[in-house]
């Protein structure tokens, strides 16, 4: 009897009638002749609720405390889920993350998955029952909840089917896969069939919400393989499986958007050694995450740092290198709002050259101008204007021929 690990989010599970159709795609996966371990999310909207709750009576909660109160988002699925899947005559049983065996670290609300141990969903398993685990939480070896940060329940799931060597994992959404570009951007977008960890970690740490990124890097290195797909139909979803020779003849598998990003720009810094560390250093203590960083060639003995991270955070990475500025005795900062993200990604750009070029022409002949840009071996990113960011996407998927197919080697 093989097993499957299946994962619905807030949407899937948003109020009583959804949670009863979960409830029978799951009967069914066992009356199929599968054991089933079910990870689900907070019902839609419940996590954002109680966020706002804690504002209202403290302006800066703890984050243990935020870790306690967020985690009763899952505990309260799980519950509706089991009597849901008890009504109809199925045996389930739901447990928290602690009591499905998760530890994690120690940092909270966004902890990292240290050990599972899973004795007790084994056990539940060869009892004939299936097992609702809450996603996004854990506990520490000192007994405190934790949880594992926005998207943590995808983590949950993938853990599980490595720690249980789960058949495969579904990750069931809203959507019916992963496209080639995030369809109320770019009407054109087409569902792929198949993609490889790599192309999907690029694409999910580039702006697709369809994965958290985290759980695509858990996956690739314990081999799980996992299929994204839509809980609201029966349709295939997209595998995400090991990169195969055949995926090369792709060059381009998608494009990613990522809206909401700000730049920073430090003029003049002094071209010598421990500058940069200092900058960097600052940013690591304010708990600043940031994303594209590029320095100029020094000409004068001083150079420009440019770097992007989310809006949301310029005025704490603003406050945090203020007296850096001063301290190395750089000319200014400089900080913008309002820019974007277009990546391209692609395991075929390894093996083939003009992507770049054909990404920019496109881009020149729409009149988008390029802030900066980034590369790794298999994506191609640049940060523009946030206003041309439609425009961009648009025009770069009909350049790579995305809508019809894609970009195939010659």
């Amino acid at each position: 009897m093989s097993l499957i690990v299946q994962k619905y989010g807030g949407t899937s599970v948003g109020n009583p009638e959804r949670i009863r159709r979960v409830a029978e795609r799951v009967l069914a996966t066992q009356q199929a002749g599968h054991q089933v371990v079910v990870v689900v999310s907070a019902m839609s909207g419940v996590t954002d609720s109680l966020i706002r709750l804690a504002r209202e009576v403290s302006p800066e909660p703890s984050e243990r405390e935020m870790d306690v109160l967020l985690a009763t988002g899952e505990q309260t699925t799980i519950a509706l889920l089991a009597m849901a899947l008890n009504a109809r005559g199925s045996r389930a049983v739901s447990l928290t993350g602690a009591q499905a065996g998760i530890v994690t670290d120690g940092t909270h609300t966004k902890a990292r998955i240290a050990n599972i141990t899973p004795t007790e969903m084994r056990r539940l398993l060869d009892d004939g029952q299936i097992v609702i685990v809450a996603g996004f939480q854990g506990q520490t070896m000192a007994g405190q909840i934790t949880t594992l940060g926005r998207g943590g329940s995808d983590l949950t799931a993938i853990a599980i089917a490595a720690a249980l060597g789960a058949e495969t994992c579904q990750i069931f959404t809203d959507v019916e896969g992963v496209y080639t570009c995030d369809p109320r951007i770019v009407p054109s977008a087409r569902k792929l069939d198949e993609l490889s960890y790599e192309e999907m970690l690029e694409m999910a740490s580039s702006g697709s919400k369809v994965m958290q990124s985290r759980s695509v890097e858990f996956a690739k290195k314990f081999g799980v393989v996992f299929e994204v797909r839509s809980s609201f139909n029966d349709a295939p979803g997209t595998r995400v499986v090991e990169e195969n020779m055949s995926m090369e003849n792709v060059v381009i598998r998608g494009l990613s958007v990522e809206k909401n990003q700000a730049k920073i720009t430090i003029a003049d810094v002094p071209d010598r050694p421990g500058t940069a560390a200092a900058v960097f250093g600052a940013l690591e203590k304010s708990g600043t995450v940031i994303d594209v960083i590029v320095q100029n060639v020094s000409h004068t003995n001083a150079t420009d740092i440019s770097f992007t991270l989310h809006k949301d955070d310029l005025d704490k990475a603003r406050a945090a290198l203020e007296p850096v500025v001063k301290e190395i005795g750089a000319a200014r900062l400089e900080a913008k709002s309002g820019i974007a993200k277009l990546s391209v990604v692609g395991i075929g750009m390894r093996s083939h050259s003009g992507v770049a070029a054909k990404l920019f022409a496109c881009l020149g002949s729409a009149g988008v101008n390029i802030q900066m840009i980034s590369t790794s071996e298999i994506k191609i990113a640049v940060i523009i204007e946030e206003a041309d960011i439609t425009r961009a996407a648009n025009v770069a998927h009909e350049a790579f021929g995305l809508a019809n197919g894609a970009l195939l080697a010659n």
